[in-house]
């Protein structure tokens, strides 16, 4: 047994952070899901940018729509949707399996809604419908104009990955957008069943402060505010609150640890993978990520959310200047401000593929 599919017997969700055409089209994503226990998928974005961006496989796709004159922004989402609705049906045995637990794949509203918050809505709800796929996540940022589309959104029965979290506060907030969707639900008299997850990411603590603090000091923050946020979802699980809402049928909105490549060449390349092992969570990962722990990682779920005390580390860093709740924000705003700028240049990517396609050979 490799350890991917230890991992995931020992109760974490192992999710590929990427899509492509050929990831789909030549069966690499089929047999991820065979042999290294992947169970679900995201994407961004970035992701998206990259995949357009260098591959001749969108290309059909692109110059089959350019004759109908959809805008830019329009003509992505039906690209985007083929292969969302791809993976969803490569993921659908797995969803029906668990009962709705896993099998979930993620299409991200436009990065460029994340301080709009009827806008974000209306797009969360319109992309659920036209996907048509019971095991699709929705993602929407958890900004504080964020917060409220997720709450409306889970009234509506759509289920929604929060992006974007950078901290156990922030966390906190998402994970009571999301219950505050689930109790209007069970006061309505609707099936609160509703699919979630809120996406913490990692690596970009440490990339954050690498210059900032002793060398002694790197590559451990990010791990350090991942078991913060671990504990905190944990207690947060266990109050009277939620436990009416699962006794109502509600389920838990998991834990998704998201950013999980290392940025180091020092470190070690299944550095988040390892740390932050724990029954319950997600990890989505990068591809590099996922074949290098199917190599030689180390499968122990529950040793991340031991190893280090997450305070003690840091108060650590607090003590040699890092201000954890302003870098939470900055990351979040600088976060949202990443994804509009992959947003523009996929879109120019369109574009300029586009205008290639209709230039005379």
């Amino acid at each position: 047994m490799n350890p991917t599919q230890r991992l995931h017997d020992s109760g974490q969700s192992l999710w590929l952070d990427n899509i492509t055409r050929d990831l789909l089209t030549k069966g690499t994503l089929q047999r991820y899901i065979d042999e290294l226990a992947v169970t679900g998928l995201t994407s961004n974005p970035t992701i998206f940018d990259h995949a357009i961006k260098n591959s001749s496989a969108y290309d059909d796709a692109i110059r089959e729509r350019l004759v109908t004159g959809l805008p830019t922004e329009e003509l992505f989402f039906e690209i985007a949707l083929e292969d969302i609705g791809q993976a969803a049906d490569l993921f659908r045995p797995i969803h029906e399996r668990t009962s709705g637990v896993d099998g979930w794949v993620s299409l991200e509203v436009s990065p460029t809604l994340a301080h709009d918050t009827e806008t974000t809505l209306a797009m969360a709800r319109d992309l659920h419908r036209r996907a048509d796929r019971p095991n699709l996540l929705i993602k929407i940022p958890g900004t504080p104009e964020g917060l409220p589309a997720i709450e409306d959104a889970i009234y509506a029965g759509i289920p929604v990955n929060v992006t974007l979290l950078f901290s156990r506060e922030q966390y906190l907030a998402a994970a009571e957008a999301y219950l505050r969707g689930v109790e209007r639900r069970i006061a309505a008299g609707l099936c609160p069943n509703v699919g979630s997850v809120a996406s913490l990411f990692i690596s970009r603590w440490d990339v954050a402060v690498a210059d900032t603090v002793p060398a002694a000091m790197a590559n451990r923050l990010g791990l350090a505010i991942g078991r913060r946020t671990d504990r905190a979802y944990r207690d947060l699980l266990a109050t009277p609150r939620w436990q009416r809402a699962f006794n109502a049928g509600a389920r838990p909105q998991r834990l998704l640890f998201a950013s999980t490549g290392t940025k180091d060449p020092k470190a070690p390349d299944v550095l988040y993978v390892e740390g932050l092992a724990a029954p319950l969570t997600v990890n989505t990962m990068p591809e590099a990520t996922l074949k290098a722990f199917a190599d030689h990682g180390v499968s122990d779920a529950g040793r991340g959310a031991e190893a280090d005390d997450a305070e003690t580390v840091l108060a650590d860093f607090a003590e040699a200047g890092v201000d954890i709740d302003a870098l939470a924000q900055r990351l979040q705003d600088e976060g949202a401000a990443s994804f509009v700028a992959s947003w523009s240049e996929l879109m120019a990517v369109i574009a300029a593929k586009g205008g290639a396609m209709n230039r005379p050979g």
